[in-house]
């Protein structure tokens, strides 16, 4: 007898104890809390054969960006490939192969096209709006997800996860209104919607909306907050974002001391906001002290120079904060030999954005301005969302002004106060533009 999941996606060679399981891991993945590993564990251990607990576990370790869990995520798949398998089942498998071997673009247009027979799989449609993510493809964020949203009912479980993907997909095409609405409908549909309440958060700071982000912040703590919340360093990170716009570096750099330094260790993510907030802080003209000497250690665990460039190029800013350049030279001769995509990527911005950071940190500002100006065009290219490469303007800014190039960080300037005209922090560097 042919088994589903509760979205009615056949899993071969399950149970129904497996399946029960396999329904809990979707449900802690959708909301990034709980342990979705774990159940598929639990599942696994009733159904050995069950190829989509298999999968499934491989796409949470590919997609972690962390070279020893990508090993892992291939034996995974590797175990898989010799189980029975339906056609949705192999439709997955061949996108993970494309994922383990750094083909982001080709993995994320599989399963494109998988999500448009399978619309219901909620495991394909979250990996592949998490890999139009990491390659920043801000169309597909929000497109992927309107293609598969019409098959899903208003109210039934995983609706509100599907409203959630899409609330953020809209913000990142700018459509801030109804990424809001939609974020909101999501939180209220599952208040532990972890990437629904990010998405809101998003919103807050891309309109410069510092008092409705922190009130947002505090008032949900509780459901982001918990130590299972796969997104608790993240969102930390955008309540510091909000301190350091209404221009109070202390407060920042006193939840990086708190809940970010608690628990920035173990995964490449937490790692990447823990250098993001102390790099911004050190822009902002705050003493960051030798905080950077331990982020710069645990950094060598999880970035390779051969993976994931924007991971790299975080742990570049760590390194040279604590003045390790060699760990910094050493990312970028790995750089001349990774093969695929992730090798343009590397060779076509990471190393850009890493060389402009390292001539900034070394006081070369007029270097750094040359290298920035270009490297920042990365929109839709790889790496992130706009907040997190807003840091690359924001350094540029800072070096046009340490450069002598006012002209250059006036022109900066307006360019971020037609976007956010109320913010503190581009006031001040029309400011500072204007007095040089």
């Amino acid at each position: 007898m042919a088994r589903t999941d509760r979205h009615g996606n056949t899993l071969s060679g399950s149970t129904a104890e497996a399946i029960e399981a396999f329904d809990a891991a979707v449900t802690a993945f959708g909301r990034y809390r709980g342990d979705p590993v774990k159940q598929l564990d639990i599942a696994l251990a009733a159904a050995p054969e069950c190829a989509a607990a298999h999968l499934f576990k491989a796409y949470l370790f590919a997609l972690a960006t962390e070279p020893r869990a990508t090993v892992f995520a291939r034996q995974l798949a590797d175990r898989a490939r010799d189980l029975p398998m339906n056609d949705r089942e192999r439709s997955q498998l061949a996108a993970l192969d494309h994922l383990i071997a750094g083909n982001w673009t080709r993995a994320a247009e599989g399963l494109d096209h998988h999500s448009m027979l399978w619309p219901r799989d909620l495991v394909a449609l979250q990996s592949g709006l998490l890999m139009d993510f990491f390659r920043a493809n801000a169309r597909e964020l929000r497109d992927r997800i309107a293609r598969a949203l019409p098959a899903w009912t208003d109210g039934e479980p995983g609706h509100s996860f599907v409203l959630g993907m899409h609330a953020f997909g809209l913000e990142e095409c700018g459509d801030y209104a109804r990424a809001e609405e939609r974020g909101r409908a999501a939180v209220e549909g599952d208040p532990l919607d972890g990437w629904a309440h990010h998405a809101v958060t998003h919103v807050l700071e891309m309109q410069g909306r510092t008092g409705a982000g922190l009130a947002w912040m505090a008032e949900r703590e509780p459901f982001w907050s918990g130590d299972d919340s796969f997104f608790q360093v993240h969102n930390w990170w955008h309540r510091a974002l909000f301190h350091l716009e209404e221009e109070d570096p202390a407060a920042a750099l006193a939840l990086y001391d708190g809940p970010v330094l608690a628990n920035t260790a173990g995964t490449a993510s937490n790692l990447v906001d823990g250098s993001a907030l102390l790099w911004r802080v050190m822009l902002s003209g705050h003493e960051v002290g030798d905080r950077w000497i331990g982020l710069a250690q645990e950094w060598r665990k999880h970035a390779d120079g051969k993976l994931f460039p924007f991971n790299d190029w975080h742990a570049a800013m760590a390194y040279l904060g604590a003045g390790e350049m060699d760990e910094v030279d050493t990312l970028l001769a790995r750089y001349d030999d990774v093969p695929g995509e992730v090798g343009t990527w590397a060779r076509t911005t990471g190393r850009a954005l890493i060389e402009g950071f390292r001539d900034f940190a070394l006081g070369s500002y007029g270097d750094a301005v040359a290298r920035l100006a270009p490297a920042r065009q990365i929109a839709n290219s790889f790496g992130g969302s706009h907040a997190q490469r807003d840091i690359i303007d924001l350094t540029l800014v800072e070096a046009a002004l340490r450069a002598d190039q006012p002209d250059l960080a006036r022109a900066l300037s307006n360019e971020r106060l037609a976007l956010r005209p109320h913010s503190p922090i581009n006031r001040a560097f029309l400011t500072r533009a204007s007095a040089a």
